[in-house]
């Protein structure tokens, strides 16, 4: 693996979006306002009915849609058609977001995982990367889907994504255990990231810094938003995940 230089530097969340002005998250419109200021671009992927992935964050349609109904219910090419509420995009297949950015600025990937470890969906990401030039990058929160990445495509980066993993509702799927492990990264025996994104929130804590230092894993952090956390982001992680700020 290359020296992943690239990774550090400030990328615009779910693109460079402005509500306000009619720029919705995760649309072509926040990818190409990013790209007019030369930000690295990070995004989320869904996955499909048919396992293909598209350039959206939640699980269902009604927040950001008129639609109503789970992302996987539709295949890509449905989804594709689908206007985003109050603007003139709609939801961005991944060919159709590389097609626009065209490796013009780095690209981060945060791949929602299916929690099923089958496989396919990485597998179908995978396949749609591996003739893109530019630099880019998936991420996730769930080891065994960047363990999917580590089989199928070794040379394409890689990060664990985490954060406290609180007890509460955010994260049904997960016992105890799998909270403990993945808030201190002891998934990384699963996952062998390239390098770690963690939330800003929890910085500084033990595991990242270690992750940083002692094993030279690029450090990003998550979702910088305010300046203390744009200062505390500057201080403990080599790059940030933001909105609302200036990087």
């Amino acid at each position: 693996m290359a020296e992943l230089f690239w990774l550090k530097r400030p990328a615009a969340h779910r693109g460079l979006h402005d509500r306000t002005k009619g720029i919705i998250e995760n649309s072509a419109s926040a990818v190409r306002a990013a790209m007019g200021k030369g930000l690295a671009i990070e995004v989320d992927l869904q996955c499909a009915k048919d396992l293909m992935p598209v350039v959206f964050h939640d699980e269902t349609l009604d927040r950001l849609t008129d639609k109503t109904g789970p992302v996987s219910a539709l295949s890509a090419e449905a989804l594709s058609g689908t206007l985003l509420r109050n603007s003139q995009d709609r939801i961005l297949t991944l060919p159709a977001l590389l097609n626009i950015v065209n490796g013009y600025v780095p690209l981060l990937l945060e791949v929602k995982s299916t929690w099923t470890r089958e496989g396919k969906f990485e597998a179908n990401i995978a396949t749609i990367l591996a003739a893109y030039k530019g630099p880019v990058a998936v991420m996730s929160f769930d080891p065994y889907a960047l363990q999917s990445f580590r089989e199928t495509a070794p040379n394409l980066a890689r990060g664990l994504v985490a954060e406290r993993f609180d007890d509460g509702p955010a994260w049904p799927q997960l016992g105890l255990w799998q909270r403990f492990a993945m808030r201190h990264l002891l998934t990384a025996a699963i996952a062998r990231p390239h390098f770690i994104a963690y939330d800003i929130r929890a910085l500084p804590a033990l595991a990242p810094l270690i992750a940083k230092l002692l094993f030279g894993l690029p450090l990003l952090t998550w979702t910088v938003q305010t300046e203390e956390e744009r200062e505390r982001a500057m201080r403990y992680a080599d790059a940030m995940i933001f909105e609302r700020v200036k990087p």
